[in-house]
């Protein structure tokens, strides 16, 4: 009866199995849960609605820094391209159509010249503007060797000086290395953290490039670079040429500065070269003619001149000594060469 008991309470908990064709049963309401901490989704499942890509290469002649600086770009800017480096002898505005079979509207392009000059071109193709810049004190990655780190692929904050907003020119330049260098939001080969800043700094009539780590300890930031300066040439309307629309009055060619350097080398030299000339003319003028002292001859005596002799009777020849070990010399050698060929 026990056993009966017990069979009938756990058959009237099971659940009634339902006949075929027979309507479900309604489900019971689940019991209300505690409250919790909702979880927003990730970053990364966002829309990619701003699709800037960036091409970034090069021209054949660049040195192991430029390459080297030009693979740094393309690490920190995960929204950028690669490409072949491009022939010198072809004219710029192929980078457009380039660009186009890419399907990248930003450009940076590197040229080199004479192996030791490099200029950056940042253009907006196909429409432009573009700017032209002369790049100066290159320090890469693998060179500095400093302590920061950042997440590859974050996104980085842009800084820029306030001289930016004060200046046309410079306004423009802003808006041009805003579109390049930042990483649009929710970008596939993005992170969705910012531990970086890309500094713009203006000195000298120049642009320092920086790029730091933010620490979030006490947010104070640490190089990590690279590191560049970028000497503005000209700003053109469209893309890799058109009207100008500003050129930098301070801006002096490398090829000037050198030859500059060289007058400057050879100027020095000259100077050196007069002076030496002056003092030699000193010299001269310094020696006083002194006039013949008469008493000056007072203590030289004559030499006494002997009697020249003219000997005219032959001299009588010497006596040949000979000498009596000679021949005793020239038997020793040849018994020495006997006893060698013997041997």
């Amino acid at each position: 009866a026990a056993a009966k008991r017990k069979r009938a309470a756990v058959a009237a908990t099971r659940p009634k199995k339902r006949a075929k064709g027979a309507p479900s049963a309604p489900e019971p309401a689940a019991e209300p849960a505690p409250e919790e901490y909702s979880i927003p989704a990730p970053v990364s499942q966002g829309k990619w609605k701003n699709k800037e890509r960036v091409l970034i290469f090069s021209s054949r002649g660049i040195n192991f820094r430029t390459r080297h600086l030009m693979q740094d770009l393309r690490t920190l800017m995960p929204h950028s391209k690669a490409d072949t480096k491009m022939d010198r002898k072809d004219k710029l505005f192929v980078i457009n159509e380039v660009c186009e079979m890419k399907n990248c509207n930003k450009c940076i392009f590197f040229e080199a010249k004479k192996k030791q000059d490099l200029y950056m071109w940042l253009s907006n193709t196909p429409q432009g503007p573009s700017a032209k810049f002369l790049v100066q004190n290159i320090h890469t990655l693998a060179e500095l060797k400093m302590t920061g780190n950042c997440l590859r692929g974050s996104r980085p904050l842009l800084s820029f000086d306030p001289t930016f907003d004060k200046e046309p020119h410079y306004a423009l330049l802003k808006e041009l290395f805003i579109q390049i260098f930042s990483t649009p939001q929710y970008h596939p080969k993005s992170q969705p953290f910012v531990d970086h800043v890309f500094t713009f700094t203006i000195t000298d009539k120049r642009i320092w490039f920086r790029n730091y780590q933010i620490i979030e300890e006490d947010a104070s930031l640490v190089e990590i670079g690279p590191r560049f300066v970028l000497n503005l040439i000209k700003i053109f309307q469209g893309s890799f040429g058109g009207p100008t629309l500003y050129e930098n009055p301070y801006y002096q060619s490398p090829n000037m500065h050198r030859r500059l350097i060289r007058l400057s080398m050879a100027a020095k030299f000259r100077e050196k070269h007069q002076v030496k000339e002056v003092q030699k003319i000193k010299k001269k003028e310094s020696k006083m003619l002194i006039e013949e002292d008469p008493t000056e001859v007072v203590f030289e005596t004559p030499a006494e001149e002997k009697p020249v002799e003219i000997q005219l009777v032959k001299p009588e020849p010497k006596a040949i000594v000979k000498d009596k070990r000679k021949p005793r010399k020239i038997q020793r050698k040849r018994q020495k060469k006997l006893f060698r060929t013997e041997a």
